[in-house]
């Protein structure tokens, strides 16, 4: 994989040389050579010895159009909290005297080459409840912190706030402002003006996207009605013409540009010299360009392979080219080259397989949820099993925050579990994003019962379709062969306490278990169950602070950071005499691993416990 960088391309690697990683460049020319010629930007292992810090590389903005000049995010450890350094890659050098943000929970953008905007812990009282900042400030170059004008303020009692600038693909700057997140699926857009700051018409979910063809796009995951003839419902994406738009930000009057169906939703859409766009269609994709002619967008589709999932991963804002990624479960996942101006389309790279897909089969079914919603699911598994025998099954599913699980190639997964001939399952539930914002919004807080009653759903869908089976003897021991790996609240608070009979074991990554204490629970809580604000879960969901030992199954605790409150999830399974494995990483960070030998090891456990627990 690789993004765009001032005309060339660069990616982050690591492998057992560069286990912290590299961030590196070369020129599309070479990369199409069967061994391209890497420069290194910064390699990441030799930065942390030098500044004696376990650094973490979390990404770069580079100022565009020229994108010379990049603010480097690093993280020690892992944590949130970054260090900012900015780095001129025509010097190839960190910038003396440029911009250097000393560490913090802290969001930061491009104004110009001499300013940028700055979310950040200013000292007392400029932290949201939840720990994040909500006082933003402009930030001269070679100027100190301390004096740097402040440009908005939003409210301790919101999430968050984070500057933004809106671009054209040139690099002109029509627009500077604010972000604030009232909650986490609520936000306000405020410009700022020569006199004032400016609140934009928009509803409270509601993203601004980018600049095409001289609109604005804008996606919306509520109804929205503007005015009696205009009205649009949740999942489009519309467009105001700038022109008009920046005369009166207030009643600029936008047009359609993609309308959702019941099981076809927005997806990637990288904004080059036109639009580009991924619309999963019953979580299987296809791609199209978008383009304004004439006061209508009109869609292109992109002859790429069918029934498989597309990704755009990465553009030039600059030209018109786009990558893409077409996967399967089964299949190397080739990287697509994409030029929309001339529609040329090449394969740039396939990436190495870690399995001998020939021997497996991956199908798309579908369960009925107890309230009568099909739920998909897709099955990867042997194509000799043997159906109404005992096949060792990993159960995957997430179902929140918006997120999808597409299909996606099998990895790590099919390296563990297609060669001992054991299957696979991913089901797309409730309150992700497979089918857009309606599909996210059928199972939020009182209703998130929903989700688990999916995931039951499909677990039960299995056994009758004697992909798995029941021991003989009694049906409330079933699937003993099942590992539920499901990370989140679905796995480790819900279903295993619900259907405690049924699962041989679970295993949960960077779960919410036993967080409740944690300052972030509060961000969550329109996503989760609570009564009247609160952070206890209401009849009839059990998690673990309701479990009894005859209904805690077998669990695996998350790798997680030592300073985390998983602990208490612990002690509750150790009051329960419940035997329970939890592998504290010392390194901190959301991905539970600072670098490529602590992903691996979290790898190797992780598979490790399943195979002990799920084969005799």
């Amino acid at each position: 994989m690789f993004r765009w960088n001032g005309g060339g391309l660069s990616n982050f690697s690591q492998d057992e040389n560069h286990v912290r990683g590299i961030w590196r460049r070369t020129t599309l020319d070479s990369y199409r050579g069967q061994d391209p010629h890497w420069e290194s930007i910064i390699d990441i292992d030799a930065l942390a010895v030098a500044d004696k810090k376990n650094w973490v590389f979390k990404g770069a903005s580079c100022l565009p159009p020229e994108e010379r000049l990049c603010l480097v995010h690093f993280s020690d450890g892992g944590k949130d909290a970054v260090r900012v350094r900015e780095f001129d890659l025509d010097t190839n050098a960190f910038v003396t005297t440029g911009f250097a943000l000393s560490e913090g929970k802290q969001a930061v953008s491009w104004v110009d080459r001499d300013a940028v905007l700055i979310a950040r812990d200013w000292g007392e009282g400029t932290l949201t409840q939840v720990g994040y900042p909500f006082v933003l400030k402009e930030l001269k170059r070679a100027q100190p912190l301390v004096p740097a004008r402040e440009v908005f303020r939003g409210e301790a009692t919101d999430t968050m706030a984070a500057p933004f600038v809106l671009r054209e693909n040139e690099g002109k700057v029509h627009a500077a402002g604010a972000m604030r997140a009232i909650s986490f699926v609520e936000q306000e857009y405020v410009l700022f003006g020569p006199n004032a700051s400016i609140k934009l018409n928009l509803p409270k979910k509601a993203n601004i996207s980018g600049i095409v063809s001289g609109r604005l796009l804008v996606t919306l995951d509520e109804d929205w009605i503007l005015s009696g003839s205009t009205r649009f419902a949740a999942g489009p994406m519309i467009s105001y013409g700038l022109g008009k738009w920046n005369k009166d930000l207030l009643r600029g009057m936008p047009s359609l540009v993609f309308q959702p169906e019941p099981r076809r939703a927005l997806s990637g859409f990288p904004v080059t010299k036109n639009l580009l766009m991924a619309s999963p269609d019953n979580v299987q994709s296809k791609a199209f360009i978008y383009r304004y002619d004439q006061g209508t967008w009109r869609a292109t589709p992109i002859p790429l392979p069918t029934n498989e999932n597309v990704s755009l991963s990465a553009a030039s804002e600059e030209t018109d080219v786009v990558q893409f990624t077409v996967s399967n479960y089964l299949e190397p996942t080739p990287l697509w080259y994409f030029d929309a101006a001339s529609e040329g389309l090449e394969i740039l790279r396939t990436i190495l397989p870690k399995f001998n897909p020939f021997r497996h089969v991956a199908e798309q079914f579908e369960a009925t949820s107890l309230d009568g919603t099909r739920i998909p699911y897709f099955l990867v598994r042997p194509k000799n099993a043997r159906f109404g025998a005992e096949i060792p099954t990993l159960l995957n599913g997430y179902g929140g925050f918006h997120a999808s699980l597409p299909a996606l190639l099998c990895g790590s997964d099919g390296a563990a579990l297609a060669g001992a001939g054991h299957a696979y399952v991913v089901a797309n539930l409730r309150s992700g994003g497979e089918f857009g914002p309606r599909w996210h919004e059928a199972a939020p807080a009182a209703t998130k019962q929903r989700t688990w009653d999916d995931f039951i759903a499909f677990a039960e869908d299995l056994m009758r379709r004697k992909v798995t089976s029941p021991r003989p003897w009694a049906w409330s021991s079933a699937a003993r062969e099942i590992c539920w790996w499901a990370p989140r609240l679905l796995s480790a608070e819900t279903a295993p306490t619900q259907r405690s009979g049924r699962w041989r074991c679970s295993t949960c990554f960077v779960s919410q278990v036993g967080c409740r204490l944690l300052l972030h629970r509060r961000i969550w809580r329109s996503r989760h169950p609570s009564s009247a604000g609160g952070s206890r879960p209401t009849h009839p969901i059990r998690s673990l602070s309701r479990a009894r030992p005859t209904q805690t199954p077998s669990f695996s605790l998350p790798p997680t950071a030592t300073a985390c409150m998983r602990r208490t999830a612990a002690a509750r399974l150790a009051a329960l005499g419940q035997p329970y494995y939890c592998y504290e990483n010392i390194d901190r960070g959301h991905s539970a691993a600072a670098n490529l030998t602590g992903y691996a090891r979290r790898l190797a456990l992780e598979y490790t416990y399943a195979a002990r627990r799920l084969v005799d």
